[in-house]
């Protein structure tokens, strides 16, 4: 059975989907069975592993509101071990048509139970909102990541995402978990970056995790070309931070696997 993983932030431009796609692919490049979900109506995960959201005939939009078999929507991505649950900007309307649903929360659980027991990991890229979609998401999940970029008001809107996860901890899912904060967008040569490391360490402690995402041309680049950091340039900083993360998630979660000798070579 699968662990599935959100990752979540109300807050805009903290590197969620960066690090939803990227995280993926080096799980999956690590040799584990990964599923990639879009749950944003903004579709950026989709396009940025080389789909068109417009020429997508089912989407997680469809597995939620048309009970869609999610896999009639799953698409197999380029890099090997990844899928992809897409997602086009019919989402944005979801929320309005989940209102006065029965179970309206469990939506998005319903779906990964039918397709779990066929990966390794699950990772979901939620949208900039705390809105039903989200909470949806953290419904499924067994745990979040948070992104925080290193940056000026990082832990801005912190609090009310760490109180949405505690109500949805004590009414829909008591097992979800904090799987960690994840420092992103991080330049050395900035005292702003270190000194924000600093305050979320102080702040968050263990929660932290090790592995810290520098800003990297290449990781901006990736997603013109359709393709995770790791297909674009597996030799270039964002690919070996992501794999570095995707390590520590392993060892974190107790899981062993043979490692490719192409990903060792990277690091």
């Amino acid at each position: 059975m699968s662990k599935i993983i959100a990752l979540a932030n109300q807050k805009g431009g903290v590197g969620k989907t960066t690090s939803s796609i990227n995280l993926a692919a080096s799980l999956a490049v690590l040799d584990f069975k990964t599923l990639l979900v879009d749950a944003d109506p903004q579709a950026n995960s989709t396009s940025g592993i080389g789909f068109d959201p417009r020429n997508i005939k089912n989407s997680i939009y469809e597995c939620i509101i048309n009970q869609v078999d999610p896999h009639e929507a799953i698409q197999k991505t380029e890099t090997p071990n990844l899928d992809l649950l897409p997602a086009h900007i019919d989402l944005v309307g979801a929320e309005i048509e989940m209102i006065n649903l029965s179970g309206r929360e469990f939506k998005m659980k319903q779906v990964f139970d039918a397709v779990r027991d066929e990966y390794d990991f699950i990772i979901i890229d939620c949208s900039p909102s705390l809105g039903l979609i989200t909470i949806n998401a953290l419904t499924a999940a067994d745990s979040v990541i948070i992104p925080v970029q290193c940056e000026y008001f990082a832990l801005e809107g912190l609090g009310k995402l760490l109180n949405t996860i505690k109500i949805v901890q004590s009414r829909l899912n008591p097992q979800l978990e904090i799987e960690g904060i994840l420092l992103t967008m991080y330049d050395v040569r900035l005292r702003l970056s270190n000194q924000v490391v600093d305050e979320v360490k102080t702040h968050f402690e263990d929660m932290v995790f090790d592995t810290i995402i520098q800003r990297n041309t290449r990781l901006s680049e990736a997603p013109s070309f359709g393709v995770s950091v790791i297909m674009h340039d597996a030799t270039c900083k964002g690919a070996i931070n992501y794999l570095n993360l995707a390590r520590e998630i392993i060892e974190k979660n107790g899981l062993t696997k043979g490692e490719p000798q192409a990903a060792t070579a990277t690091v």
